[in-house]
């Protein structure tokens, strides 16, 4: 059932081979392995049935399942029985013989089949391929190959078989014409020549150990003369390269007479290919093996081929090797395993060709001879062993090549050299020197990648990367090295020009010395008597402290410098083990947890001073301090080039001379240092003030003495005359010896002890560094223009500041030069250039100004006020930064200032912590903050924001008081939310958000209390940015209304009125955004201001008197129109007390109040009253003699008409026209009635003489009543009674007395024909006109008045 299952799913399996898609075919492929795996004798039948059933399968479909069988073969050939074997073999045979012609897959798939068997059925496979090897007829080309395979495959089992098999292919040779053919027969008898070399040399396992070489040598000679006689010389170069591939493992099975006999024709034959052929892999192989042969049978001619022989493979070594080309670098090797067989026999030949090549103008020559040097050194040592002085010697030019190939080549010799015990020879140093030199290489400039012929990159780095690599071997693996090594490396740690080396150099110590103690070969591991070359333990200590300041350079030499100074604690000094291990071991373990980019390069030298100090603590020995600080002193030359290390070696020298305790060895060498520091160079300067100021830790009065007698030497001493012509020192060189004295008194102060310093700061310090810094010429005081000293100056004043506030005592000491200090600093800070900011004296004297500002005494308000706008005006002026191509550099520098000037002005608010306080430095800030410029603005806005969070963080309320002026400081900050700016809106909400927790502040809440409302504004910042007006405008009504929720309601109207204000804003948006905000907080809060309105009118008055955008108009009026709307009535009495005439901006606001219907009711009903409360005129005489009294109109009832006037001007106003048209109507037409004959009073007469043509309308009495009564009558509809008037001059009658009462009936007739209800107005304006023909100036009783019109109508 298992078979039959196998059968078909096998036949199932091969129909599916014919599949078109190689995937597919592929799949198939690898179930019937994965079957045969479970089942190989059902697989492999079943794969032999369907070949033989179906003879007309294409040959690649044949091959696919060939290959499947040749796969199940290989896994299971012990499973096989030999009826299956047999049955495998005849299918295999009689497939890879059914077609004459070569079909390559198809038939080798069928030969690696019988390969595959043959391995175990040997007999059964030779049986069918001999039965057609016959004698006297060419055999199929698989059948002799498979011969050869299998002559290799199974060595044991097919020797037996070769003579036969020779004795029938010799005659065949003779009867091969095809190429093809005569290659697979060279391939045959290279394959049969290695299989029975293999069986000769394992004669012990062989089944048959009685078979010699002489059983072939014969048969091999025989073939040889056909290949190497007729063949080789074929034109066809593929069967010239199996000839060639032939002949040498044919070669060792040649008769000795024979081989000798032919050397002089093979070898010069072999070689001439080597010209013929591009690819000389096999011509050097087969050399190779014709070599070794020749020498085993110990040839007398071989010698005399040697001078060709050495050519010629030289020639091959040099050439280019192509890493990507295996057979290129497979060549390689066999010539150099050809130098290795020559070396072994003619080693004195070798050398005498080899090393005069050492000295040729060729780098592929100097490069392949030292590759071939390093060979025969590793390959042939016994040979080489008495010649190493010979071969050391002829070294000596190639270790001063330039060239990075030969470069690396050099360094691999070396390495061998190592291995050998060269290097123990003498001249073996100057090998191990040569390798520290590579190891010390610098890096070449960046350039596009280039790569050698070899394919390797010829850059110095990688010549260094091979060498330190190579130096790291020798010291770890050859141990032999050891005595040569060490201590002799200690010589390469102090030399500068081997500071790139110091990381392998320490490694391969630590390596050296930890060996040598656990060999315990002695306590000491250097014995500085033995060499008088050795570096000292103060020499070791400094260098290798020094490079550790700068822990990442050069591969880590941090950690590598750290470790090495751990071992060799002992012979630094015998007690510094214990403090050493465990001190060093947390500096390694800090290294280890930070990179190049995240260790704070401060905080780490740091670190190493204070394990300096404790390290001197340790020995506490004055003689070694003194001496590590001699030493220190001499090294510091070595540093020129290499600024940061030599400043980090200053402070070394610092901290050594603050341990010792012989004041005279301390005054010595500061006295050294000053006089022989480079002044011209800024890290110079910036060292050697940290070193005095180091060392005035523990020595301020010798310090500040050597700083005082050096200031009095020579240095300053010039010659100088009316024309300055006699000069000892240039001028530049002065002023930087000037800038780094006053650098030094800074740093001496800002480490002196605070106990001591207050005492001397004025007096020796302060002192000292001003005449430094200015000098007299002809009696004449003249300062420094220098930008050097002035910044050295800046920098020692702030440290001097900043020392005196730290002490103890700051809080009682009267410092007399604060004042004169902060004059000083401001005039630094103005003489800057007002458009670039390239040096940080600005940042740096405000720094002082931010010490000074604590001390006492206070400074004078005039004094503070000159600071803060000195100081604003240097800062926020600056121009813009470009927004792309800023040099990371500068635009640190610029937020280092700004971060300067806002701890300035929080300095100077900390003394008046008071909302005044806080008002007057937002008063500096105040044009800033609206300056036309948006870079001004926004730097203003974020020095705002932190002085707010300054005096947020800093706010201590002993008692609830008011914050009195929150709704000013709201007021000019909040319009700002809808600056042009992005950066300037956020900022200005984060204002507004510190003032509100200012006020809570006040209120009591404590500092970390969070409102919610409060905290809404932070999540308003993203609308901020958005850059549409709608959404922009929308936020700042959030912001209005937050702001409205959390302001007290005392300080409502001065938020208003600095919103009020802020109309005026000469950026629009911000103008706008203040009436957006001022209509929600009278929308919201208006109801609370009834107090406040006449003054809010006032000043809305006020602000319209000023030129204005037609949106400060608008915003206005909505804000009088919101106002009218809450608190109508006293809108309306404080806008009647605008002075008459009212001018246009009164008469807008006036109409502003007619938009809605019910308010427009309201205010014409209170106006109506207005006009009814007070008689229409007085009667009153100009002169004390003249006649009739004149009537003069009062105030209110003229201000009520003109208001009236105003309002039914107002389109909008119509209907509450029609509302109350009947009380208009009798109203104005009494009031016509009552100013005829009226006049203005005499202040008012003046006042319109002169704003002639200025007021919005003539404010004749009885004109402006009749202007009223036509407005009112066109608002309601009448226009055909106003126009009737006009064309009947009814309007000019009721101006005059005379025909006022004809005006009168004119208009009374049009209105009743228009409209019959209007009868009892009429009646009323009737009998008022006839009331006032009396002479009474009281008003009758309005029933009176109707009952005398009626008869009249």
């Amino acid at each position: 059932m298992a078979k039959s299952y196998v059968k078909k799913l096998s036949a199932t399996l091969m129909d599916a081979i014919t599949d078109k898609d190689p995937l597919v075919q592929e799949q198939v492929y690898g179930a019937l392995c994965a079957l045969g795996e479970s089942q190989p004798e059902q697989t492999l039948g079943a794969c032999q049935e369907h070949l033989r059933q179906h003879e007309k399968l294409a040959h690649p479909h044949r091959t696919m399942i060939l290959k499947a069988m040749e796969a199940v073969v290989s896994s299971h050939l012990g499973r096989l029985d030999q009826g299956t074997a047999k049955a495998v073999i005849l299918l295999a045979s009689s497939e890879m013989t059914t077609v004459k012609e070569l079909v390559g897959d198809w038939q080798q798939a069928a030969s690696s089949v019988l390969v595959a068997v043959g391995r175990r059925f040997i007999n059964e496979v030779m049986e069918e391929l001999l039965g057609k090897f016959v004698p006297g007829v060419l055999p199929h080309c698989f059948v002799v190959q498979t011969l050869a395979s299998l002559s290799v495959s199974n060595v044991f089992g097919t020797v037996p078989f070769l003579p036969s098999i020779l004795s029938t292919m010799l005659p065949m040779l003779g009867l091969a014409k095809h190429d093809a053919l005569r290659a697979v027969f060279c391939c045959a008898l290279q394959r049969f020549s290695e299989s029975t070399l293999e069986y000769l040399a394992n004669l012990d396992q062989a089944p048959d150990p009685t078979v010699r070489k002489d059983t072939f040598s014969s048969d091999i000679f025989s073939a040889y003369e056909v290949l190497f006689t007729h063949w080789l010389q074929s034109r066809e170069a593929k069967l010239r390269l199996a000839v060639v591939q032939a002949l040498g493992p044919m070669s060792h099975l040649l008769p000795n007479e024979k081989l000798e006999e032919q050397l002089p024709k093979l070898i010069p034959g072999i070689l001439s290919l080597y010209k013929k052929h591009a690819e000389a892999f096999h011509m050097s192989k087969s050399l190779g093996q014709i070599l070794e042969a020749s020498v085993s049978v110990g040839s007398r001619t071989l010698e005399v081929q040697l001078d060709a022989l050495l050519a010629a493979l030289h020639a091959q070594v040099c050439v280019p090797v192509e890493l990507s080309s295996p057979l290129a670098v497979s060549n390689q090797k066999e010539v150099l395993r050809c130098f290795t067989v020559l070396a072994c026999c003619f080693p004195d030949r070798l050398l005498a060709f080899l090393l005069p090549k050492l000295d040729s103008s060729h780098e592929r020559v100097r490069v392949g001879t030292l590759q071939v040097v390093r060979h025969v050194i590793n390959s042939a040592a016994a040979q080489m062993e008495v010649r190493k002085p010979f071969i050391l010697s002829s070294m000596r030019l190639p270790l001063l090549d330039t060239n990075n190939q030969v470069k690396r080549a050099v360094v691999q010799v070396i390495s061998a050299m190592a291995h050998h015990g060269y290097l123990e020879q003498p001249g073996g140093k100057a090998m191990v020197e040569y390798i520290v030199q590579q190891c010390a290489l610098a890096p070449e400039p960046e350039q596009p990648e280039k790569l050698g012929p070899d394919g390797a990159d010829p850059s110095a780095d990688s010549v260094r990367s091979v060498s330190v690599s190579t130096l790291f071997l020798i010291s770890a693996t050859v141990d032999r090295m050891d005595n040569v090594l060490w201590p002799y490396l200690l010589e390469f740690l102090c030399p500068m020009r081997f500071t790139r080396a110091l990381s392998p150099l320490c490694r391969s110590l630590v390596h050296l010395a930890l060996k040598r103690q656990e060999a315990g070969t002695d306590a000491v591991l250097i014995h500085y008597d033995s060499s008088g070359t050795l570096p000292s333990p103060y020499a070791l200590t400094t260098r290798l402290l020094v490079v550790s300041a700068s822990p990442y350079l050069g591969d880590g030499r941090g950690v590598a410098a750290l470790r090495l100074l751990s071992i060799l604690h002992r012979d630094i000094h015998p007690s510094l083990g214990q403090q050493w291990r465990s001190a060093i071991c947390l500096l390694v373990e800090h290294l280890d947890e930070h990179t190049q980019e995240t260790l704070p390069q401060k905080e780490w030298e740091e670190k190493l001073l204070t394990f300096l100090q404790d390290t001197l603590a340790v020995v506490s020995d004055n003689t070694w301090i003194c001496q590590l600080s001699l030493e220190m002193c001499q090294q510091l030359p070595c540093y020129n080039g290499v600024p940061w290390e030599k400043t980090f070696l200053y402070k070394c020298i610092g901290s050594t001379l603050g341990a010792a305790s012989s004041k005279v060895t301390v005054r010595k060498h500061l006295r050294e240092l000053l006089e022989t520091a480079r002044f011209q160079e800024e890290a110079e300067r910036e060292g050697l003030a940290s070193c005095l100021g180091i060392c005035a830790v523990s020595h301020l009065d010798d310090t500040l003495a050597q700083l005082a007698d050096f200031t009095k030497s020579d240095v300053f001493r010039k010659s100088i005359g009316i024309f300055n012509i006699f000069k000892d020192r240039n001028e530049s060189e002065v002023e930087k010896v000037k800038g780094a004295l006053v650098l030094c008194y800074g740093h001496v102060a800002a480490r002196a002890p605070r106990e001591l310093l207050l005492a001397r700061a004025e007096a020796d310090i302060l002192r000292n560094m001003f005449q430094c810094f200015s000098r007299k010429v002809l009696g004449i005081k003249v300062e420094t223009k220098d930008p050097t000293l002035k910044l050295c100056l800046v920098q020692s004043v702030c440290m001097v500041s900043q020392a005196i506030c730290s002490s103890p005592q700051a809080s009682t000491f009267h410092f007399a030069q604060k004042a004169e200090l902060v004059a000083r600093m401001m005039e630094l800070i103005k003489a800057e250039p007002p458009d670039s900011l390239t040096t940080p004296l600005r940042k740096k004297a405000m720094a002082a100004c931010t010490y000074l500002a604590s001390l006492e005494p206070a400074l004078d308000e005039q004094v503070r006020a000159d600071v803060v706008h000195g100081c604003l005006r240097s800062v926020l002026a600056l121009p813009p930064e470009p927004e792309a191509g800023v040099p990371c550099s500068q635009e640190s520098l610029y937020l280092d200032t700004v971060r300067a000037l806002e701890k300035l002005l929080a300095a100077l608010l900390h003394r008046n912590m008071t909302p005044q306080g806080l008002q007057l430095m937002v008063a500096h800030l105040l044009p800033w903050i609206k300056s036309p410029q948006g870079h001004e603005r926004e730097r203003a806005l974020g020095v705002s924001a932190g002085l707010l969070r300054h005096f947020l963080e800093h706010l201590h309320v002993s008692a609830l008081v008011p914050f009195h002026n929150l709704g000013l400081l709201v007021g000019l900050f909040s319009p700002r939310c809808a600056d042009l700016w992005p950066a300037t809106r956020q900022k200005a909400v984060g204002c507004v958000h510190s003032l509100l927790y200012l006020q809570l502040g006040y209120e009591g809440f404590a500092r970390d209390y969070r409102d919610d409302v409060a905290e809404r504004l932070l999540a308003l910042q993203d609308g901020l940015v958005h850059p549409d007006p709608a959404v922009l405008f929308h936020t700042c009504h959030s912001v209005a209304q937050i702001v409205g929720k959390r302001l007290p309601p005392d300080q409502l109207i001065s938020l208003l009125l600095t919103l009020f204000e802020g109309l005026g804003d000469p950026d629009k948006n911000c103008s706008r955004a203040a009436t957006v905000m001022v209509s929600c907080l009278l929308r919201e809060r208006g109801a609370m201001l009834l107090e406040k309105v006449p003054e809010i009118v006032s000043v809305l008055r006020c602000r319209l008197q000023e030129p204005q955008e037609e949106h400060v108009l608008k915003a206005a009026q909505h804000c009088v129109y919101l106002l009218a709307s809450q608190h109508c009535a006293t809108v309306v009495s404080s806008l009647l007390g605008s002075p008459l005439p009212f001018d246009s901006h009164t008469c807008t606001l006036w109409r502003a109040l007619a938009v809605d219907p019910s308010l427009t009711a309201q205010v014409l009903g209170l106006l109506l009253e207005k006009l009814a409360r007070d008689v229409p005129f007085k009667e009153s005489r100009p002169f004390l003699l003249s006649g009739a009294p004149e009537r003069v109109a009062t105030l209110l009832p003229l201000a009520a008409t003109c208001a009236l006037f105003e309002v039914l001007s107002a389109p909008a106003a119509g209907p509450a026209v029609l509302e109350l048209y009947p009380e208009l109507f009798a109203a104005l037409l009494l009031r016509v009635s009552c100013s005829v004959g009226v006049q203005l009073p005499r202040n008012l007469q003046a006042k319109e003489r002169r704003g002639a043509g200025l007021a919005a309308r003539a404010l004749e009495p009885c004109s402006s009543a009749v202007d009223t009564l036509r407005a009112m009558l066109l608002r309601a509809g009448s226009e055909e009674v106003v126009k009737v008037m006009a064309l009947e001059g009814g309007w000019e009658l009721l101006r005059t007395p005379e025909g006022h009462e004809e005006g009168v009936a004119q208009l009374a007739q049009g209105e009743a024909w228009r409209e019959p209800l209007a009868a009892p107005c009429l009646g009323q304006g009737t009998a008022l006109f006839c009331h006032q023909r009396g002479v009474c100036g009281t008003k009758p009783p309005v029933g009176r008045q109707v009952g005398h019109c009626l008869p009249c109508l």
